[in-house]
């Protein structure tokens, strides 16, 4: 005591040595009773992987599908939380995907009603057919106005009378004229007076079928009185006689385009009054009509 006494600084770094041990064995004893509630880290690690692998084949190892979230890891040292950390996988935190509205995932879907085309109503077929009469009607109608008023132009290719519709594929025309007209119903009228309607029409053709033809003159004045081809201008009946309303009409159908002929026909007679038949065994038979026989 006395040298403590002495020497106060001996007895201070006793004090300090004392506690130093004590402070050790305190951190020795903590140290062991840690210990013994601490899970080694190598079995736990085996412990995530045997569950890893029950949940990745739960069909191989027989299990149930576990659903319930893994308890949380013990973790002992500071360096086994760093270790810990690192091997586990970088979590996308943030993504552009999840800048993308939903509605833009989903496809629309357009759904197309197919049309079903009904069959109209009774009264509409009615319609239409009335609509269809009406217009062949109409047609007709216009034929029967150009067969009055027949057309001041007639229009030929080398072979036939054109329409007037046709008229592009002309190669020459003629202009009728009124004399022409009377002209052409005069000798319709003088040569098949007791003819079929149709018998008259065919007159008319021939004559404009020599108009056509290069072989016979090219008016129809010359045409019908080409000496020796008309009986009634021999003996004088083409002067005497007046147009009935059937050679008038006759004459305006054929000027139409009518044909009761085809082009090609440039003869006629009567079999039972012509005295020169040498028509009849030079040409060609084409067609009767009524009394006349037509000729190639």
């Amino acid at each position: 005591m006395v040298i403590f006494k002495q020497n106060r600084c001996i007895a201070l770094l006793v004090g300090v040595i004392l506690v130093c041990f004590s402070s050790i064995s305190l951190m020795n004893s903590e140290r062991v009773s840690e210990g013994k509630n601490t899970v080694p880290m190598n079995k736990l690690q085996t412990t995530h992987a045997s569950a890893a692998s029950v949940l990745s084949h739960p069909a191989t190892t027989g299990a149930k599908r576990i659903t319930e979230s893994p308890k949380p890891m013990l973790y002992t040292t500071v360096a086994d939380l760093r270790l810990n950390w690192n091997s586990k996988p970088a979590v996308n935190w943030f993504t552009p995907d999840k800048l993308k509205p939903q509605s833009a995932a989903k496809k629309v879907t357009i759904q197309t009603k197919a049309t079903v085309v009904k069959a109209p109503p009774a009264t509409a077929q009615k319609a239409l057919g009335q609509a269809a009469a009406k217009g062949s009607q109409t047609v007709k109608q216009a034929k029967t106005a150009s067969q009055q008023h027949p057309p001041a132009k007639l229009f030929f290719s080398r072979t036939q009378l054109l329409s007037q519709e046709q008229q592009a594929q002309a190669t020459w025309s003629y202009a009728v004229s009124d004399e022409d007209l009377l002209l052409l119903q005069k000798i319709v009228m003088a040569e098949a007076e007791g003819e079929p309607y149709q018998g008259k029409v065919a007159v008319a053709n021939v004559v404009l079928n020599r108009l056509r033809s290069a072989n016979f003159p090219d008016t129809i004045y010359k045409v019908i009185y080409q000496k020796s081809q008309f009986s009634p201008v021999a003996n004088g009946r083409l002067k005497r006689v007046k147009p009935n309303k059937d050679s008038i009409k006759a004459v305006n159908a054929a000027l139409s385009g009518v044909k009761e002929v085809t082009d090609d026909t440039y003869f006629f007679l009567s079999l039972k009054l012509a005295q020169d038949l040498t028509v009849h065994h030079s040409q060609e038979y084409a067609k009767t009509i009524g009394n006349h026989t037509f000729y190639k």
